[in-house]
């Protein structure tokens, strides 16, 4: 499988991470082009190869060329990338990203995601560096993410729109909340909260027994020089020799007969965007002879907690149950190909050496709306 790894030699920010993909053979024509999708204007996109301890890195900076005062909801900012005709897996991977820099604000600032206001994440340049890495993911055709721990500097102050407040800033922090970090001896903010958002919501976690043949590495250069180390992040693209086949996974049920079916769609897809590797409903009968419905969701132990929160906040449950479960998968990947119907994300499998292909659901659907033919036909069409 197409394998990513980000080694963060000194943090990750935004703007590195998109110099790191630049680096490794994302054609910067290409991002500009994807990236005028976007209803946006009053950026450049400027490009340049610096030198950082003898290491050729891609330094990738957005300049604003029109002063961008608008506080954008992270509504607005949805909106903004759903309706922008980029392709469906950036327009997934890019709305991920920014719903977890919004949960960690409202977790931080005590309001619900939607009255968030951003400021510095919401600000022109911190959307190009969000979407470009989802465009420059795309482009490569990944499908699986590990990263090294996550560098972050030590205790000290930054100024923001709010004020002087600590580093790692507060967002860093609940965002990388149960991912592995490391602390080190420099005063300065080496992990900003759109890099911790990048890592933390693509990441399947540490690399640790899994082997990658890279063929592609790109350095992505911060614009601040430290004495200690190199202002470095690094990514391997490559594939997968040896993938993990079984994982431990966390099940947490909740039985419920009293609560209008009109919000079981918006508590699936809730907990979907909060990491839920699924999330499915069972019609069941309770006791007394209720008919009930039985809301199932499947998680990476390190998400449990904050699954069981949404059941108990957004449903009518009194408590929930949960256990530990092992499971086997296959090997995936997802890769874009030429169709008739212009470019489609496919998800692969493979069974007994023997490769199976799926196209995704919303590029089907995407398809027959746009052309006006049966969705059935779109699939019969694409080998389905």
């Amino acid at each position: 499988m197409k394998t990513l790894y980000f080694d963060t030699i000194a943090g990750i920010s935004g703007d590195m991470t998109l110099g790191a993909l630049v680096d490794a053979g994302l054609p910067l024509e290409h991002l500009r082009n994807e990236l005028k999708k976007l209803d946006l204007t009053g950026y450049e996109l400027e490009g340049k190869h610096v030198q950082q301890n003898g290491i050729t890195a891609m330094n990738l900076e957005v300049v604003v060329t029109k002063k961008d005062k608008q506080h954008r909801h992270y509504s607005d900012i949805k909106q903004l990338i759903e309706q922008s005709g980029l392709p469906d897996r950036v327009i997934r991977d890019a709305v991920a990203i920014f719903y977890t820099l919004a949960k960690a604000e409202a977790k931080i600032h005590s309001i619900p995601v939607e009255k968030i206001h951003f400021h510095e994440v919401g600000a022109i340049d911190s959307i190009i560096d969000i979407v470009g890495t989802a465009i420059g993911i795309d482009y490569f055709g990944v499908g699986q993410f590990y990263s090294s721990p996550v560098k972050l500097g030590a205790s000290s102050t930054i100024r923001s729109e709010h004020g002087i407040i600590p580093t790692p800033a507060p967002a860093t922090m609940e965002i990388l909340r149960g991912y592995p970090v490391v602390f080190t001896d420099i005063p300065d903010e080496l992990t900003t909260p759109t890099g911790a958002a990048i890592i933390k919501t693509l990441s399947q976690g540490i690399l640790s027994t899994e082997k990658i043949t890279f063929d592609k590495i790109g350095y992505g250069s911060g614009t601040k020089r430290f004495e200690r180390l190199p202002n470095l992040l690094r990514v391997g693209i490559g594939e997968t020799a040896s993938l993990k086949t079984e994982e431990e996974i966390t099940l947490i049920e909740a039985n419920i007969d009293d609560m209008n079916p009109e919000l079981y769609p918006y508590v699936v897809d809730k907990l979907l965007a909060a990491g839920a590797r699924d999330a499915f409903i069972t019609p069941v009968i309770m006791k007394k002879g209720r008919p009930g419905n039985m809301i199932s969701v499947l998680c990476m132990p390190d998400d449990q907690d904050k699954i069981i929160k949404i059941l108990l906040a957004e449903t009518t449950t009194l408590g929930v149950r949960y256990s530990r479960l092992h499971r086997k998968i296959l090997s995936r990947d997802v890769k874009t190909i030429e169709t008739e119907f212009g470019k489609v994300t496919m998800k692969t499998v493979e069974v007994d050496g023997r490769e199976y292909t799926k196209p995704e659901f919303e590029d089907c659907k995407r398809i027959a709306d746009n052309l006006g033919i049966p969705l059935i036909e779109v699939y019969r069409r694409l080998g389905r």
